[in-house]
């Protein structure tokens, strides 16, 4: 059965527009494996006409096999089915010279496999667009996951479609608020479900199969036979080649090594050697670079920003000879850690934005301090000073936190926001009503619930 096509209401706009448009179009969509490329491409065309072809990891011969009959059987062309064509260039120039009365798509899916077997394909493609292509009626849409080839042969200065594109589009993950109607779970496992697998649709609609988080990572995550016990390695091995040193870096910051140095010394690497690896992680979006908000400093830390990478590095990758002798079972205090580490990056990212919305979120540090939240409102001259706990809290440690939180906001430069406020977000806080008639910004899971819901 095939699932309802969830959100990507901005992609499909910006597709349409580009559709509409006149002459000719080159639209370049890249984004991680399992984001919904495919499916959003095949919404996409539906009732239009055109030719859709879709690449596999073979030789380029066999390749330019498929794309060939793929053309002839647009065009009813017996001919061209029946000769022998060996090149790209061939099968591109036949494209350029056949007229094309009406608006019709070339959708080329997993693009990548085709730079990969065979650069070529890039010359032929820019030749045929600048002699005739780019004055047509095609509307050409190149679709890759190889994020590394997508960015250094498709996207980057020096790529022959540099210049030629009309529009590229980075398809990220789906927001909480989307995500969440896959899934059939109480809110809170929903949640957690989230703060697992991100909002990667084919992953989503993995976790569908179950009613419960639990059984979810138990069978998935940890069985040798479950869908993601293998699938960031898979991931990496199509992008990098040096897999030990990347899988040690990602385990290393997802064991807590932010800093350089840090992750470093726990790879037993040269701190020096360290930056290539983490600049191609962070340009595939793997891991990310972070600053703290506020405060004048080139020193930043890493996070794993892909959220199925960071779950597996933080209790698959450590654990695999306990998971092939079925004897894993994380404890609850690691998976507490876990969980209220990505839970933080929920309510900066996803949270926060809706509730202050026009404010940059960030979290800042200093000298050992740290406070999760803060959110600036620079034409409205407030900043907001926030805390996030996982778990529950009883009134003395909800007002606990908040004396905390007040006492280090003093530690922060932020004299050009005179108003400031204190937010407090937690798994439960008792007695929030008291505290939000006190002037401060209180919320839970209950509340978040209530605003996923209202979307």
């Amino acid at each position: 059965m095939i699932r309802a096509f969830v959100d990507r209401e901005e992609e499909r706009r910006i597709l349409d527009e580009e559709w509409q448009k006149a002459g000719g179009r080159m639209i370049i969509l890249y984004g991680r494996r399992r984001i919904g490329k495919t499916r959003l491409l095949t919404e996409f065309v539906q009732g239009k006409q055109g030719i859709l072809s879709f690449s596999e990891d073979v030789s380029s011969s066999i390749q330019i096999q498929h794309f060939q009959a793929a053309c002839a059987a647009f065009f009813n062309d017996d001919l061209l089915a029946s000769l022998r064509i060996e090149t790209w260039d061939q099968i591109f120039t036949y494209l350029a010279q056949k007229p094309l009365q009406k608006r019709a798509y070339l959708v080329i899916d997993e693009f990548t496999y085709l730079i990969k077997n065979d650069p070529s394909i890039l010359s032929a493609l820019q030749k045929a667009w600048d002699t005739a292509l780019s004055g047509s009626n095609w509307c050409i849409l190149l679709c890759g996951s190889m994020l590394g080839l997508m960015s250094d042969l498709a996207l980057s200065a020096t790529s022959p479609l540099y210049g030629r594109r009309t529009r590229d589009m980075l398809l990220e993950a789906l927001p909480f608020v989307h995500a969440k109607k896959f899934l059939d779970q109480p809110f809170p496992d929903a949640l957690r479900t989230h703060l697992t697998i991100g909002g990667i649709p084919e992953y989503l609609l993995k976790a569908a199969d179950y009613a419960s988080f639990s059984e979810f990572v138990e069978r998935e995550f940890f069985s040798r036979f479950g869908y993601f016990y293998r699938e960031p390695y898979f991931i990496l091995s199509q992008e990098f080649r040096e897999l030990k040193t990347y899988q040690s870096i990602l385990n290393a910051i997802a064991e807590g090594n932010t800093a350089p140095g840090a992750i470093a010394q726990f790879c037993g690497m040269d701190a020096r050697r360290i930056y290539p690896y983490l600049e191609g992680m962070t340009r595939l979006g793997i891991v990310e670079r972070e600053l703290p908000i506020l405060v004048d400093t080139r020193h930043g830390v890493y996070q794993v920003k892909d959220t199925v990478f960071d779950f597996w590095y933080s209790f698959v990758f450590p654990n695999r000879e306990a998971i092939e002798t079925d004897a894993f079972h994380p404890s609850a205090p690691a998976m507490d850690r876990y969980f209220g580490k990505r839970f933080e990056g929920f309510v900066r990212r996803e949270f926060v934005p809706r509730i202050l919305p026009g404010s940059r979120v960030g979290r800042w540090w200093w000298k050992g301090e740290e406070i999760d939240v803060v959110a600036v409102d620079d034409q409205g001259g407030s900043i907001v000073f926030g805390e996030c706990k996982w778990g529950g809290l009883n009134r003395r440690e909800a007002r606990g936190v908040l004396a905390r939180l007040e006492v280090k906001a003093e530690m922060v430069r932020h004299d050009r926001y005179p108003r400031e406020r204190y937010l407090l977000v937690g798994g439960s806080v008792e007695g929030k009503e008291d505290l939000r008639g006190e002037g401060y910004l209180v919320y839970d899971l209950a509340d978040i619930e209530g605003f996923v819901k209202g979307e």
